[in-house]
């Protein structure tokens, strides 16, 4: 006769294998989603292209952009999100991708640099309104509300100063900075990936490493502390890596909106019980973003959409279900 204690541990490692599976499984699901979306956005278009063919397309100026810019924006979300503990801490909410876009449009309209000094530009706006959000929220320690109500603020000042901007240039110049501000991948060439890549590259792996320290985090600083935890040094890590991957990514193709707003809970309804699910956060930014893409190119005959009104689409009524839902709550319903 199997002891009860036995049975039962047992039966947890039974459920952690099943775990492991469904994870593994839906990883793997959302990469061949992805995957598809991406070459079915390279072969199908004005003129078919052959799938045998898409490595000639890709060396010949596409690239694997829609991929990347995905991972990287679904990836910062869901580092926000469970980091602040709240469903509304999304860099294109709380201003991160409002400074990564208001200093590219300052470093190409001003000083009218573009390529690897626009996507430094962009990083560095980034960063800048991640500390400057970090800073303002600080007392004592960081709460994921104040955060997210001092990120919106800041938001609202740099789209003003974006504003501000376009105003200032010239006309051809405004009209393709509208284009790039709504989110685009249209005619991205490799001289513009591949800043992009090699960011990434750095950023992804350096991302996944500091997260092990997310755990602990999110359950408050005196917990953490207690189970050993170096709270500041941590979060201050993961908060810029998370800034960073914005940067990179708005620099390549625009604040793409929604994308880091919506990856994260998706990836966790589809894992529940797998916390942060960073990884399965990323591989859905990638399949939305490339997804997004392959619509926004065919959505409507001869016209090619930027693929942040496609993600908008999608984002915008989560956004209002979202605050509606808080709404209901904080009324006791």
């Amino acid at each position: 006769m199997i002891p009860p204690a036995a049975e039962a541990a047992a039966r947890v490692e039974r459920l952690r294998l099943a775990r492991r599976v469904r994870f593994a499984l839906v990883c793997a699901c959302l990469l061949l989603v992805a995957l598809a979306a991406f070459l079915a956005s390279l072969t199908i278009g004005d003129i078919d292209v052959p799938v045998a063919d898409v490595w000639a397309v890709l060396t010949g100026g596409g690239g694997p952009g829609p991929l990347v810019v995905g991972l990287c924006f679904g990836l910062s979300g869901a580092v926000f999100q469970a980091l602040l503990r709240n469903p509304l801490a999304s860099p294109d909410i709380i201003g991160v991708s409002a400074g990564a876009s208001a200093a590219a449009v300052l470093t190409s309209m001003a000083f009218g640099l573009s390529g690897l000094a626009l996507s430094g530009g962009a990083l560095t706006g980034a960063l800048a309104a991640g500390a400057a959000i970090y800073l303002l929220a600080w007392r004592g320690g960081v709460s994921g509300g104040r955060f997210v109500l001092i990120g919106i603020g800041v938001a609202a000042g740099l789209v003003s100063l974006r504003s501000y901007l376009m105003t200032r240039a010239e006309v051809t110049e405004a009209q393709n900075a509208f284009v790039w501000l709504a989110g685009s991948l249209n005619g991205r060439s490799w001289d513009q990936l591949w800043p992009l890549l090699g960011c990434a590259a750095a950023l992804v792996p350096l991302t996944l490493a500091v997260s092990r320290s997310l755990t602990a985090l999110q359950l408050g600083d005196e917990a953490a502390g207690g189970l050993g935890a170096r709270v500041e040094r941590g979060r201050l890590a993961l908060l810029a890596c998370a800034t960073a991957l914005v940067g990179v990514a708005t620099a390549a193709a625009g604040p793409i909106g929604f994308v880091a707003f919506v990856s994260p809970p998706i990836a966790r309804r589809l894992l529940p019980g797998q916390g942060a699910a960073l990884v399965p956060s990323a591989l859905t930014g990638a399949a939305l973003v490339c997804a997004a893409d392959f619509a926004a190119q065919h959505l409507l005959p001869d016209t090619q959409l930027p693929v942040g009104v496609v993600t908008s689409v999608v984002g915008a009524p989560y956004l209002l279900w979202l605050l509606a839902r808080a709404g209901r709550a904080g009324r006791g319903g």
